[in-house]
């Protein structure tokens, strides 16, 4: 929800190709370029250069991705502009930057929507054919999704309730109306910046609080101004490889589905090392200076549920906000049996 547009977080786990512009001859290899906010050198950036070095290996040559970290594309608004006029063909990307696309899938990083990770995978599972049948409308193939982490606040000083955070000015994505309204129905005082604003501002003091994963704040050095993390990992958030689904087409038929099969086993490796990626990521920060701020989780819970009303139907469409909250009780159910 607060999570940088990309937070790079973002987007970084995610991976994906497409095709380069303009016809190619039978013997080019296709040119696929990939923009993610992930930093150059962190671990999503790793495996996007891993998937680009198996892609090229099992294409014989004839897919090449190229990889654009750190958001040298732009936020990743921008990047979306880029993929609708072919500048890029694919992205790695947050499910909150994505809403420029589709915003169906930011229901699933609502603030405290889902108790543990293994129930915002159950969730997932069940919404995943829904998400990819809506982007499919909109021109997109989508390869895989995975877990990016945990989003916690993290603040220039000690805020310890949510008042405190209500006194405080907390970084907002430029270009998402609805959620900066729905942080202010709860008392919140949100900055709207660009994503690629984020260091400045903290540094400036034109924000105090961000909210976003562990591993991006370590990875960007975010968390060296914001040095108070608030111990409530509050939302989950979700990153998707998309390709635009012209540019996919370009890809030989014959490899598409081996492609795709390393894009999906590349993601479920970060998916399932989530969890110790934010606890090292935390470890990592505290041994140079992060203080942990112990809170009332209740309290801080009853205040972000509070948001639902002001994203259900302005954020998020109504009818797919609640298919989530279904889901997401089925899964629960299905968990105490």
């Amino acid at each position: 929800m607060v999570i940088s547009r990309g937070a790079p977080l973002a987007g970084a786990l995610l991976l994906a190709a497409g095709a380069a512009a303009g016809p190619a001859r039978a013997a080019d290899p296709v040119v696929l370029k990939l923009g993610t906010l992930a930093p150059a050198g962190s671990a999503w950036h790793e495996l996007l250069q891993e998937l680009a070095r198996r892609w090229e290996v099992e294409s014989g040559g004839r897919v090449r991705l190229r990889v654009y970290p750190g958001g040298v594309q732009g936020s990743e608004g921008e990047m979306i502009r880029k993929l609708e006029i072919g500048q890029l063909q694919a992205v790695a990307i947050t499910d909150i930057g994505m809403h420029d696309i589709l915003p169906e899938p930011q229901a699933l990083s609502t603030p405290m929507l889902f108790d543990d990770a293994a129930e915002l995978g159950c969730t997932l599972d069940r919404v995943a054919a829904p998400l990819a049948a809506a982007l499919a409308r909109h021109g997109y193939v989508v390869l895989q999704w995975s877990r990016v982490g945990a989003a916690s606040f993290f603040c220039t000083g000690p805020v310890a309730t949510p008042d405190a955070l209500g006194a405080r000015r907390l970084f907002a994505w430029e270009g998402d109306p609805a959620t900066v309204d729905a942080w202010r129905a709860i008392g919140f005082r949100p900055v709207v910046l660009s994503s690629t604003d984020l260091l400045p501002a903290l540094e400036t003091g034109m924000v105090d609080c961000v909210g976003n994963v562990p591993l991006y704040m370590l990875t960007t050095g975010a968390f060296q101004k914001a040095r108070y993390l608030v111990d409530l990992p509050w939302s989950w958030l979700l990153a998707g490889t998309l390709v635009r689904a012209d540019a996919w087409e370009r890809v030989p038929p014959e490899l598409r589905p081996r492609l795709a099969a390393i894009a999906r086993e590349l993601g479920l490796r970060i998916d399932q090392a989530v969890r110790r990626l934010d606890e090292e990521a935390v470890a990592a920060m505290r041994r140079r200076g992060l203080q942990l701020v112990e809170v009332d989780r209740e309290a801080w819970r009853d205040r972000l549920v509070r948001s639902w009303p002001a994203l259900r139907g302005a954020a998020v469409p109504a009818p797919f906000f609640d298919e989530v909250v279904a889901a997401r009780d089925a899964c629960r159910a299905a968990a105490a049996r």
